[in-house]
Parts: C-alpha cells; sequence; structure tokens
C-alpha cells in the first residue's frame, strides 16, 4: 500500500455553497475539503446547465474565483485548478488563496458577502477631497482607511469614486474607527447608486 504524504488530508462531506465566476453566482456541492482547498461540483439544473467549454471561457480571464461556505463559515478566494467531468456532472478542484473563517459567525448575520479587496478611491470629507483604500467591498457599502485621521460623525452623507471598480454617488458614514497608525477606518453605506451588480462584486445572500 502506498501512502502519499504529501497530499493533505481531505475530508468528505456534502454542504452546499456559493461561487462567483464569470460574473455570475453559481450553486456548488463540496464534496471534500482539506486544509488547502475543496472538490466542489456545479449543481446543474435544465434551466442553467454548463459545460465544460462554458467553465474555460468563464476562467479565461481568471482562474481566482470567489468562493462562499455559510454553513462552514468560510468565506474569501479560491483557485480553480482543475475541472473534470464525471458521469456529466462538472467537479472543480479549488486551491484556497485568501479565505477568512468566521469564528464569531458574522456570515450568517450579514445580509451580503463583503469581498475583500484594495483598491483606491477619493471621498469627499470636512470640505475635502481625501484619498483612501478600500479594506472589503459589497453590493451594499464598503469599509475604507484613510492615512489621516479627523473627526467624522456618524450618520453624514457625501459623496465617492472607485475608479477601477466604476463606482460613484453618495454614500452614508455609518460608523468611524481611529486607528494605531494615525489613521482611520470608515464604514459605508451606498445612498444613491445602482448598486445590484457591481463588476467583480459578488452578492452571496444569507437571507
Amino acid at each position: 500500500m502506498s501512502l502519499d504524504v504529501n497530499r493533505p488530508y481531505r475530508k468528505n462531506l456534502m454542504t452546499r455553497g456559493l461561487i462567483y465566476m464569470g460574473e455570475e453566482e453559481q450553486d456548488i456541492i463540496i464534496k471534500d475539503i482539506s486544509l488547502t482547498g475543496v472538490l466542489a461540483e456545479l449543481k446543474c439544473d435544465q434551466a442553467g446547465c454548463r459545460n465544460i467549454k462554458d467553465i474555460f471561457n468563464m476562467l479565461s480571464e481568471s482562474a481566482r474565483i470567489d468562493l462562499y461556505l455559510p454553513e462552514m463559515r468560510l468565506a474569501g478566494e479560491a483557485e480553480v485548478v482543475r475541472v473534470d467531468m464525471l458521469n456529466e456532472h462538472i467537479l472543480l478542484a479549488l486551491d484556497f488563496r485568501n479565505i477568512t473563517y468566521d469564528v464569531d459567525n458574522q456570515l450568517y448575520k450579514r445580509k451580503v458577502y463583503r469581498k475583500n479587496m484594495t483598491v483606491p478611491g477619493i471621498i469627499l470629507l470636512n470640505g475635502k477631497y481625501h484619498d483612501f483604500n478600500t479594506v472589503n467591498v459589497s453590493v451594499d457599502g464598503l469599509t475604507i482607511n484613510l492615512a489621516e485621521s479627523f473627526s467624522v460623525e456618524a450618520g453624514e452623507i457625501t459623496v465617492f469614486a472607485i475608479e477601477q471598480l466604476e463606482l460613484e454617488g453618495e454614500i452614508k458614514v455609518i460608523w468611524a474607527e481611529h486607528t494605531l497608525n494615525g489613521g482611520m477606518m470608515l464604514g459605508l453605506q451606498y445612498v444613491h447608486m445602482e448598486k445590484k451588480r457591481i463588476k467583480g462584486i459578488p452578492r452571496f445572500t444569507c437571507e
């Protein structure tokens, strides 16, 4: 009997989840999981069945996808390292790349998935535009980091823009927190903006 000591232990299980691939959310069933990744089966119904060609077309720009496993409290990014067909079912081998394990079970409390990403933007506060970097982004709002710290009131409504995500409009300050490096973090909620579909950002609704 041969034993592959280099292969991480994989636990068989059956749990449902979601991936965001090709600007679309797809239902999956997790077949097994290890410390480094999962084997997922794409759920296939008569209305939206995918084939291998469809999958490769979706992955043509990037093999990185968003992964959401609410029952296991896992969310983040994974990389598709293999696509197989088994008895007309499509299997995806996914390696974890930027995964968060939610020990406090906040995934169930949030209405939508937050994608951890760092992109630059600008926001108008105290009569002046300030540069910021995002911490996470969702279809409902975002968290940002600013290099400087000043007084900001919760409930304040202002304007912002993120060129890379093609986002701009009015936004509301939900909370403000000063950081140890002399900067601050802001939790923001969209006010007037078409936010049902943001390029590259899944909804992954828990409701």
